[in-house]
């Protein structure tokens, strides 16, 4: 993780105390649900490597995908927090994550001041993507949604090394899109047809290989900023 350039360097005290913090890494195949909602976590996860996503379901079986998460991404931290998880977590590809106690997370902050920013810095982003992925929902057209959804997951693919050379594709199906988007699996696919048409995405058995992200970034009138250091733990 430390020699991908998108994430920040440790100093060696941080770093020391981080390898302390650490207790181990765990390997979860596609499909695994990592965290469930409402139960109680001994761990907070680091992604080390592949794709996952944060979901909530209604009694009914409705589900809702909030978020993506990639590597850098630290889950169970609201678990930690709040004693119990508002949301599950499930594995898009396989992961490998790095396990933390979460009984030793507030030694962070009494220790390691320039770790603990790390962490508010690292809930503050998740907040500001939700604010983001909101916006979508709520005021772009299911073509724009669609557009955005793509495009973002593109850029943050890219940022981490998922997403490189040849390798354009995302892990997606289309149930995923329509639920992360709000919207009814027709719906969502006869919208993603019409970005096929535009030759901006094409689907594929086991995904969706973005040809044109500029392209779909115009679509959402949304453009991600320069990539910058970020920290993880």
């Amino acid at each position: 993780m430390r020699k991908i350039e998108h994430f920040r360097e440790f100093t060696p005290t941080e770093l020391e105390f981080v390898r302390r913090f650490r207790k181990g890494e765990f390997h979860a195949d596609a499909g695994t649900t990592i965290l469930v909602e409402g139960s109680h976590s001994a761990h907070l996860y680091t992604v080390l490597e592949g794709w996952g996503f944060r979901y909530k379901i209604l009694e009914d079986g409705r589900r809702q995908i909030l978020n993506y998460i990639v590597p850098g991404d630290m889950i169970g931290l609201q678990g930690a927090v709040f004693d119990e998880m508002a949301h599950s977590v499930e594995a898009l590809t396989p992961m490998t994550l790095c396990v933390f106690e979460r009984d030793h997370l507030f030694s962070l902050f009494q220790k390691h001041a320039g770790l603990g920013y790390d962490l508010t810095w690292i809930a503050s982003r998740e907040e500001s993507i939700l604010d983001e992925h909101l916006l979508s929902i709520g005021r772009r057209t299911a073509l724009e949604r669609a557009a955005y959804l793509l495009a973002f997951l593109f850029d943050r693919g890219k940022a981490v090394g998922l997403i490189n050379g040849n390798r354009r594709q995302l892990p997606l199906t289309q149930a995923h899109i329509a639920d992360t988007l709000g919207l009814s699996i027709v719906h969502t696919n006869k919208t993603l047809r019409k970005l096929a048409a535009k030759n901006l995405v094409r689907w594929l058995d086991r995904g969706c290989e973005v040809l044109n992200p500029e392209g779909l970034q115009d679509i959402a009138d949304w453009h991600p900023g320069a990539i910058a250091k970020r920290p993880f733990i």
